[in-house]
């Protein structure tokens, strides 16, 4: 069967925000369904290994590229199908998110406003099980249809399916290789109160009368996430990275304190002063990444030739131009060994790494 959709020897870089990546022996954009599975039958046919690219903006390429076929599921669509207090909504893998985030805030279906401004595609938030400043979708995710790569067939996962803990889900961890996503439906709160839970938003909102509206905290999330370098705008060089480039760490109570003690004897804390923390699962503690980084020697704009810490943002990694995929790997493990010296605390990378041996 010809399939003329299906390119070959394709550079990846221009596909993904960090702007980095060697080509892929085969490129398919996927526009239906069916060809998904045509897609994979191409693949199998020529025994390689398939890897699905969403929106590029969580994701590391080797310099080498993938050696099999990059699938682009590119379906696009929204229904909607809300009524009385739940706002119901089904998007296809291939919309943009941010736009979808607009639209629930222009109807004021609460649930995902503090999601504003995150790069990449519907099909990559159950995947990431992607949060910010106190949200996560998997508080709203309803479904996800999906295709079982391992029966060839199409079915539909619940929330509780998917597996959702911090920043993972079975689709990244233990099937990560059996579904590819084609739609997701999210429940949000018609009329729902605005959350701000998190610091940042404490301190953007801090001394204004009255509660916030869900396009305030829209506006406010897309201007923090600015201020920190984390909105894709166009020609702004630091927009030219992952995003965050590590997870905040997630550690026990005793933990946090002995991090809390080391920041003290080395002088980033008074004794009247606290380590940042956040909401975690019970007994835990979520520590920003960020703060680590930066009292472990890595300030904003920290350079190791072509790459280098945003100068807003100590969590992204950022191609100053002409960067190779090794150039960031060897920054991440710069950053990692002296946090792990300083505070003793392993800090684990969030974008997806294709194409390496290991």
């Amino acid at each position: 069967m010809s399939h003329p959709w299906i390119l070959e020897n394709v550079p990846l870089a221009p596909f993904t925000t960090l702007g980095i990546g060697g080509p892929a022996r085969f490129l398919a954009e996927a526009k239906e369904e069916n060809r998904v599975l045509e897609a994979l039958e191409f693949a199998d046919n020529r025994g390689i290994a398939v890897f699905i690219l969403g929106g590029g903006s969580n994701t590391l390429i080797a310099d080498s590229g993938f050696p099999g076929l990059v699938l682009r599921v590119a379906l696009y669509g929204i229904r909607h199908h809300g009524s009385g207090q739940s706002g119901i909504f089904t998007a296809a893998a291939g919309e943009d998110w941010d736009p979808v985030v607009r639209m629930a805030v222009e109807r004021n279906w609460a649930g995902i406003e503090c999601l504003s401004g995150i790069p990449g595609t519907v099909g990559g938030t159950p995947v990431q099980n992607v949060g910010a400043y106190g949200e996560e979708v998997s508080e709203v995710i309803a479904a996800v249809r999906v295709l079982d790569r391992e029966k060839r067939s199409i079915l539909e996962l619940s929330n509780a399916q998917c597996g959702f803990t911090y920043r993972t889900s079975i689709f990244n961890t233990s099937m990560r290789d059996r579904y590819i996503v084609l739609s997701v439906t999210y429940a949000l709160r018609v009329n729902g109160k605005a959350r701000i839970d998190y610091s940042d938003l404490q301190r953007y909102f801090a001394g204004r009368p009255g509660d916030p509206s869900l396009t305030d905290i829209r506006e406010a999330v897309l201007s923090i996430r600015a201020g920190k370098a984390m909105l894709l705008i166009s020609g702004d060089p630091d927009s030219r990275s992952a995003g965050s480039f590590f997870k905040n760490p997630i550690v026990s109570e005793a933990a946090y304190r002995e991090i809390q003690e080391t920041a003290r004897r080395c002088g980033f804390l008074s004794c009247a002063e606290t380590l940042p923390r956040y909401k975690a699962p019970i007994g835990k503690v979520k520590v920003p990444a960020a703060w680590l980084i930066e009292r472990s020697g890595f300030p904003k704009g920290f350079a190791r030739g072509r790459v280098a810490l945003s100068s807003k943002h100590t969590l992204a990694l950022v191609n100053r131009g002409g960067a190779t995929a090794e150039d960031v790997l060897k920054l991440a493990r710069e950053i990692q060994t002296g946090v792990k010296t300083t505070f003793g605390v392993d800090l684990t990378p969030e974008p997806v790494f294709v194409g390496f041996d290991s």
